[in-house]
């Protein structure tokens, strides 16, 4: 993967992206996505089809150049003739050239049942393309070589940076399909899902599974022994997802095709030994009032409210844990506190033993919202944890009655200018050693402003809100004081004084800031 090497060389994933955005203006960014990525696929299962094919040629194989199993046999996908990305180029110039590029998907889906579904369907000639633009964008990814470096996931890493890409260019209220790679990894390092079944019942475009393969190479595991199911409702962001794994030979069920967890679930029987998710922030309308009342993924449970499905993804994650499943999620901050039926969701899953901890976010995570945002552990077996890796000798307590919280607001980093991300050495691997010794040391130690372990009775003095800051220590802090209410208001004062003053903004900015405080005045 080439790397600046000054403050004017652009890396090869900006200069692709200027190349994508040369596409605006007769195709919407939320279109050229698809365009991109489709092309990014086509020239990397074809520098992969050349490179086995010279393989062949060179031991004496020739006779085999055009059977199907022969590349099959190395995980490597068979491109006809129309199919490949030298025959793409040599007719880049050509006005049927999105034509060509439709046929060539098409064909490899057709040739390659695994990727049934993945591709787009006649895509490039439906958005009436710039030909010269098109083209253009063809040269930039012909000067890629996709498997230059052995030891680096180059297209993964070009995919990576594109859906982000995407996702910020599209902004709020778009791009749901994708989570920031920080918040997915601290989830990986934190649930730990070395073997066995792992689902995600909202995957857009599969983040969630790469990183989990990538945490299982890191931590020497065995992808062989992972078993990948997801769901996803939107058509297009499930091709991105079966591209996406496709592209890193990864095996996966994402069902029979797009479709709405609640209301076509497509893996009911299924056991899941890890679940990931970011599902949707607070859906509405989710269900009709009459429909899914007697779901079997709510028994035992109120029927989670029309109005919100936060508590309805909780119930559906619950339901597909195996006996010593674990389940880590993202869910805005309103579902650790509030009445109703949520209320009694809530404090049912309290009382069965079922959260095992409670991490508020910073905000500004998300390119798609900047609200603060909650990471939830649901842990299906408390109170003996089962070692799924060899080289874990760790001893855990029962901690069956208990559920630590944390607040990692004041962690993280600026990326992208106006975002927070977490970084793997100080942030991520601290987080997941502190839930981890709170797992297993007996002799754990709360730390303020930063994590407390509770346990269930003090949650249910607290009438089983969640919300950390009611547990957490905080530096003067009365009781009573709820205070995030509190800073809002001294912010809004702070503003008004600032209009009567004509102070600085700067200047108040630094004092807070030297007081540990992000003060907002916009």
């Amino acid at each position: 993967m080439a790397k600046k090497t000054n403050g004017k060389q652009k890396s090869m994933e900006e200069t692709l992206w200027d190349s994508a955005n040369k596409l605006r203006g007769t195709v919407e960014s939320s279109e050229y996505k698809h365009v991109v990525l489709g092309l990014i696929f086509l020239k990397f299962v074809s520098d992969k089809f050349v490179t086995r094919r010279e393989e062949m040629i060179a031991a004496g194989e020739q006779d085999f150049l055009e059977m199907q199993e022969f590349y099959a046999s190395k995980n490597v996908f068979f491109l006809p003739e129309e199919s490949r990305w030298s025959y793409i180029i040599e007719n880049a110039k050509q006005d049927d050239i999105a034509l060509k590029i439709d046929t060539a998907l098409h064909t490899i889906e057709k040739n390659n049942p695994t990727l049934k579904g993945a591709l787009p369907d006649n895509y490039f000639s439906r958005l009436n393309m710039d030909v010269s633009k098109l083209s253009a964008l063809l040269d930039t990814i012909n000067n890629i070589d996709t498997l230059a470096d052995k030891q680096q996931d180059i297209v993964g890493r070009v995919y990576e940076y594109f859906l982000s890409k995407f996702a910020i260019a599209e902004g709020k209220g778009k791009g749901e399909f994708y989570t920031p790679k920080s918040i997915v990894n601290l989830i990986a390092e934190m649930i730990e899902p070395y073997k066995g079944v792992i689902y995600d019942p909202a995957c857009g475009s599969g983040g969630m599974f790469v990183q989990s393969m990538k945490f299982i190479e890191s931590h020497h595991g065995n992808k062989k022994e992972v078993s990948i199911y997801g769901q996803e409702y939107t058509s297009t962001t499930y091709k991105l997802a079966k591209m996406n794994l496709a592209i890193r030979g990864i095996a996966a069920n994402f069902g029979g095709k797009p479709a709405d967890t609640f209301g076509n679930d497509q893996h009911k029987d299924l056991k899941a030994d890890f679940i990931m998710a970011n599902p949707p922030f607070n859906q509405k309308d989710w269900r009709a009032a009459d429909e899914l009342t007697d779901d079997p993924r709510w028994a035992g449970y109120e029927t989670p409210p029309t109005s919100n499905a936060n508590y309805a993804w909780i119930l559906n994650m619950v339901s597909k844990l195996s006996q010593n499943g674990v389940a880590g999620f993202i869910l805005a901050n309103g579902s650790l506190s509030g009445g109703g039926e949520e209320y009694k969701i809530r404090k049912q899953l309290i009382e069965n033993n079922l959260v095992e901890a409670i991490c508020v976010l910073p905000q500004n995570m998300f390119y798609t919202t900047n609200i603060s945002v909650t990471l939830w552990i649901i842990n299906n077996n408390k109170r003996e944890r089962v070692v799924e890796h060899p080289d874990d000798t760790r001893n855990y307590r029962n901690r069956e009655d208990e559920i630590l919280f944390m607040d990692l607001r004041e962690l993280g980093e600026p990326f992208e200018k106006k975002y927070i991300q977490f970084n793997q050495e100080d942030h991520i691997k601290k987080i997941a050693a502190t839930y981890h010794d709170w797992q297993q040391n007996p002799d754990f130690e709360d730390v303020p402003e930063y994590c407390y372990g509770a346990t269930k009775e003090e949650v249910a003095k607290k009438d089983y809100s969640l919300v950390p800051s009611k547990y957490i220590e905080f530096v003067n802090r009365d009781e009573n004081i709820d205070f995030d209410t509190k800073m809002k208001t001294l912010q809004t004062e702070f503003a008004d004084l600032l209009k009567q003053e004509e102070q600085s903004k700067e200047d108040l900015l630094k004092v807070f800031s030297n007081l540990g405080y992000k003060l907002d005045l916009s």
